[in-house]
């Protein structure tokens, strides 16, 4: 039989998946002996049956039962006992951390009856009873029932006026408390369930329910946590850090999320529970005070802070609460932490021994090396500093102000950047954050939710800029100075510093990006970059190739570390002033008028090459020959035919006008294009090839691979290889012939295409476009958001390889291409060659190389490394 129950002694750290991880990790501090209050899990299963069959499974309940008799046994006491009751927390806890997601509900087992046992388990403390009383009624009403939050937040704000919630006296919680069950009762036609059990039970189905909240599926959605994994929900017994003043609680971090410096890192808040410090709605201390308020708690504290660091070998988030004088852990994670902060830790660990260097680059993603390389501000540019805050999550952000997320959302979708501004964020504020460049609130430190979750996201976000005055309903704030800022003014934040600009602050390259630019490395963070970029290469098998079309780029890939040009576009080479080129190739009317334009081209083309294979050093460099139809370096329809209509035309425009409505196509993607250009404009793949071998003879050490663009046919690549080949041997050139695989006929018919390629080079943008029957341009703006939240897919195809579909194109490819050809080289040209989940993705088909931008290039160094260590992983289980 199923088991869907498990007491905190019974679970450990390594049952995510099962205990999810605030139960796993509930379990282990209990094993470890740590001060943990009683409790059990529900499972994540429990959870995705209950989604699945709207139903809790059998004997679930009959679980929860007996583990709860057995908890009310041990503490002796039972659920909302009216003399001596015992109060229980129901929390969420998914496999990946959420914060903030799906819900909570604490003091479960207080009514009419209890609230006055609890106030004399308090010693005859009236206030704290009523105050947690009335926290369970906004929590149940909000998150159980349903219920909008701001009736009860209204009603509160009502009764506090100017005061702190603290200062409220027991007889005002009291009727604060009637209060609320008045809403209860006008929203939902019901009393609020008196029942501590039938309490219980609702709140384990409003967590279960919230898997499938809109904040947690967007959430879900960004951070690529499948959708089907569903919470396991963590019943605990009740301690409070709201009895007085020496009591409260906290959440602490064994290193500096934001920089990884080893110290003492996090908030507390004397009188409160722990949603208080999160929600940011008081502002909290740093935790070093409460070594004043309460040496014996901070001192142990410590203890368990180095105990749990020591026992996950990373930084640990924590939480805990003080209740008159005891301290209590309610959780313990593997923390969030900036991009910086998670290079810098990687690194400290290997010097403390607790990790391997092979360890550390398994510990940062090319994600967070992207984020490195954002810019900063210009420390050399004069800035007017409006306010300082917290430096919750780093970078350089630049937008316009708004006030909510809605206004972010839809700024945003216009291509504006902006700054969303709030007191504090909640949960519900998800969107807004996601659409903003950076965050900026005037209340909450480190550890509230607007710090937590921009962390995660890699959001630049200051917290607790106090000196700011935000107000929400007039859409504006002001600064010390009479300073007022409104909706739509720009501003500039610092995550770095916590500091807040007025107007446009100038950016400038990231010392990561200086330090792969050539500089030496020159402190902590370009230091750890550094040595973890080294193991990296070290130990990956793919190489890295840049996709650049001209000298410069080709410059910045090998200063970036590219071992080559996977994709030199040729077509960008006749823009500009070529453009009247190509417009008399196109209007010659015999093969004399069309051999003289691509003799005035030819030379032009040589001496991009030559710029590039010089830059290149040697190093392969693979040229697409000209893939796009040749309308697309024309004039546009339209504007000629106005022209000619309007008797402004000249007679060449005339001519123009005849040879662009030839050249027409409906669906120019699927036309004359790639190949079959070559094959209608005889000499126009020949002058291609010729610059390139004459570019090489004048290089030394020159490596020219040709490829052939939009083969469907093997036939189609025999024809223009015959022609290549033979200029070739006339010039005396060695080069690779190959192919661009970007249809999914070339895919399938990868074994006889290998027969006459010596490579494939995967164009993934195409064979993405061809096998979705997506046209890129058109439809990421059109529906792509609906698929996204349609659950169609979890990114785009375009971003993040479809392993499903496309991948297995590339993978027949692959596998037919090699059986026919054993040394045929094989590498990826589309932007996904610069995708870390692609790029794991192109090492377990087998490819060479991947290629991708220059700015790309660390990125996918460092995936195609940790790609090898997962390999290593995947051997060794």
């Amino acid at each position: 039989m199923a088991k869907y129950v498990y007491d905190f002694t019974e679970g450990n750290k390594d049952l995510k998946d099962l205990l999810g991880g605030k139960g796993a990790n509930l379990a282990e501090m209990t094993n470890l002996g740590l001060p943990v209050p009683p409790g059990f899990t529900i499972t994540s299963e429990a959870c995705r049956h209950y989604l699945a069959e709207g139903a809790v499974p059998d004997g679930l309940e009959r679980e929860v039962a007996e583990h709860l008799t057995a908890m009310e046994k041990r503490m002796g006491k039972t659920l909302g006992q009216a003399d001596d009751p015992l109060l229980v927390s129901v929390r969420s806890g998914a496999k990946f951390s959420m914060p903030g997601m799906m819900e909570t509900v604490l003091n479960i087992g207080l009514n009419d009856e209890s609230v006055h046992g609890l106030a004399k388990q308090a010693g005859g403390n009236d206030r704290f009873a009523w105050d947690s009383y009335r926290r369970l009624i906004q929590m149940f009403g909000k998150t159980v029932l349903d219920i909008d939050g701001e009736l009860f937040e209204q009603a509160l704000e009502s009764l506090k006026g100017d005061r702190q919630d603290t200062d409220l006296g027991a007889a005002e919680l009291q009727g604060l408390v009637e209060t609320f069950k008045g809403i209860v009762r006008d929203q939902t036609g019901k009393d609020f369930p008196a029942d501590p059990r039938e309490q219980m039970r609702l709140a384990v189905m409003a967590v279960f329910d919230s898997w499938n909240a809109p904040r947690a599926i967007l959430y879900r959605r960004q951070e690529r946590i499948p959708a089907d994994l569903g919470t396991a929900v963590n019943i605990v017994a009740m301690v409070f850090g709201n009895v007085g003043n020496d009591s409260g609680t906290g959440v602490a971090f064994t290193r500096d999320p934001g920089s990884g410096q080893q110290g003492i890192y996090g908030d507390y808040l004397q009188n409160a529970q722990g949603e208080d410090v999160v929600a940011g709605i008081r502002n909290t201390i740093p935790l070093q005070e409460l070594e004043r308020l309460d040496k014996s708690s901070y001192d142990e504290l410590l203890r368990i802070m180095e105990t749990l660091e020591n026992h996950y070998r990373d930084l640990c988030d924590i939480e805990f609460t003080i209740e008159r004088g005891k301290l209590w852990m309610l959780q313990t994670r593997v923390g969030k932490r900036t991009a910086a902060a998670a290079f810098c830790i990687a690194t400290q660990l290997v010097d403390q021994g607790l990790i391997t260097l092979d360890e550390a680059v398994t510990r940062v993603t090319g994600d967070q090396l992207a984020q490195l390389m954002f810019p900063r501000f210009d420390s050399g540019t004069e800035k007017k500093k409006i306010a300082k805050g917290m430096n919750a999550s780093p970078g350089a952000a630049v937008g316009k102000v708004v006030f909510s997320s809605e206004r972010a959302v839809e700024l945003a979708g216009q291509g504006e950047d902006v700054i969303l501004v709030r007191r504090e964020t909640n949960p519900d504020d998800l969107s807004g954050m996601i659409a903003a460049r950076g965050i900026l609130t005037s209340r909450g430190g480190k550890t509230s939710h607007a710090a937590v979750v921009a962390r995660g996201m890699g959001k630049t976000c200051v917290c607790g800029a106090e000196e700011l005055e935000v107000s929400i309903g007039e859409r504006r704030f002001t600064a010390p100075g009479d300073i007022v800022v409104n909706e739509g003014d720009l501003i500039s934040i610092d995550g770095t510093t916590g500091e807040v600009f007025l107007g446009e602050v100038p950016v400038v390259d990231s010392a990561v990006v200086e330090y792969f630019e050539g500089r030496e490395p020159d402190d902590d963070l370009v230091r750890a970059v550094d040595r973890i970029m080294r193991r990296a290469d070290e130990v990956r098998r793919l190489g890295v190739r840049a996709n650049a079309d001209t000298p410069d780029d080709a410059a910045r890939a090998r200063r970036f570390g590219g071992e080559g040009i996977g994709l030199c576009r040729t077509e960008h080479m006749f823009l500009g002033e070529r453009r009247q080129l190509v417009e008399d190739l196109v209007l010659a009317s015999g093969d004399e008028e069309r051999q003289a334009a691509l003799d005035a081209l030819e030379p032009l083309q040589k001496a991009d090459f030559v710029g590039i294979f010089q830059a290149m050093e040697g190093q392969p460099v693979t040229v697409r020959l000209i893939d796009p139809p040749l309308h697309e370096f024309l004039p546009d329809l339209t504007d000629l035919s106005v022209k000619v209509a309007t008797g402004d035309a000249s007679d060449k425009d005339r001519k123009l006008l005849v040879a662009v409505k030839r050249l027409h196509e409906q669906n120019p993607m699927l036309g004359l294009r790639g190949v079959r250009l070559g094959l209608v404009i005889p000499g126009l793949f020949a002058m291609q090839v010729r610059a390139i071998a004459q570019a090489a003879k004048e290089v030394p050490g020159a490596k020219p691979e040709i490829m052939i663009p939009l083969v469907a046919a093997v036939q189609e690549l025999e024809a223009v290889r015959e022609e290549a080949a033979g200029i070739l041997a006339d010039l005396g050139v060695e080069a690779l012939i190959g192919t661009m695989i970007e249809t999914p006929r070339a895919a399938l018919t990868a074994g006889q295409v290998a027969e006459a390629a010596q490579f494939f080079s995967f164009g993934t943008n195409d064979l993405t476009q061809m096998t979705w029957g997506f046209s890129r341009d058109d439809v990421e703006a059109a529906f792509f958001s609906r698929y996204l939240e349609l659950g169609m897919f979890g990114v785009s195809p375009f971003e993040t390889l479809d392993r499903d579909g496309v991948g297995r194109l590339v993978t027949i490819a692959v596998e037919e291409g090699r059986a026919a050809r054993p040394d045929l080289k094989l590498g990826i040209c589309g932007e996904h060659g610069g995708d870390p989940d692609s790029v794991h993705f192109c090492h377990q088909a087998g490819l060479d190389y991947v290629s991708c931008s220059p700015f790309r290039i660390p990125v996918a160094r460092l995936e195609a490394g940790r790609a090898a260590f997962a390999e290593c992983d995947s051997d060794t289980r």
